[in-house]
């Protein structure tokens, strides 16, 4: 019977096969797979969140512009420019041959956006929520190069010299 819904169980059995192989001393074969299962549903969901939020820079493109920092020239293009770029890199990175650099693309683009996270922080007026709310979305951006930093890490290099996508 399981524990909890699907995917939190695939997670948690990875989890503890984990530690197990840790105590062991020896790799369990259970724990590789079902964290390559893990890895691969999250970079779906990363993949599908930068394809949405890139496709909202067309759909709403009011809202980014309103968090544009004054000192950035060319605030409309800025706004176009970095949602094309994020709905490429987030389909770039479900396609195993280009998820590596679409990784490092994708934590590149979430460095040069930061600067507008920092002006809507410092302009909280722009978008009412809770000063809370303002300050944990710069952490946040910080989670989101981390995730996308698991993906640039795409090759695991096996003890017999060969090496193998590990996505």
């Amino acid at each position: 019977m399981l524990k909890y819904p699907c995917r939190l169980q695939l997670l948690d059995n990875a989890l503890f096969n984990l530690k197990l192989e840790k105590q062991v001393g020896k790799p369990h074969p259970q724990a590789r797979t079902q964290m390559s299962q893990v890895k691969s549903i999250l970079k779906f969901l990363l993949a599908t969140f930068m394809i949405v939020a890139g496709t909202m820079h067309f759909a709403n493109p009011a809202f980014f512009l309103k968090i544009m920092p004054p000192y950035l020239p060319f605030h409309k293009e800025l706004v176009l420019v970095s949602g094309i770029f994020e709905i490429i890199l987030g389909a770039l990175l479900l396609i195993p041959k280009y998820s590596y650099l679409a990784a490092w693309g994708i934590i590149a683009l979430l460095i040069a956006v930061f600067p507008a996270n920092i002006y809507l922080y410092q302009n909280q007026e722009i978008l009412p929520a809770s000063p809370i709310i303002h300050l944990l979305r710069l952490p946040l951006q910080g989670v989101f190069v981390l995730w996308a930093f698991w993906y640039t890490r795409s090759r695991n290099y096996t003890s017999k010299g060969t090496d193998q996508d590990d996505s």
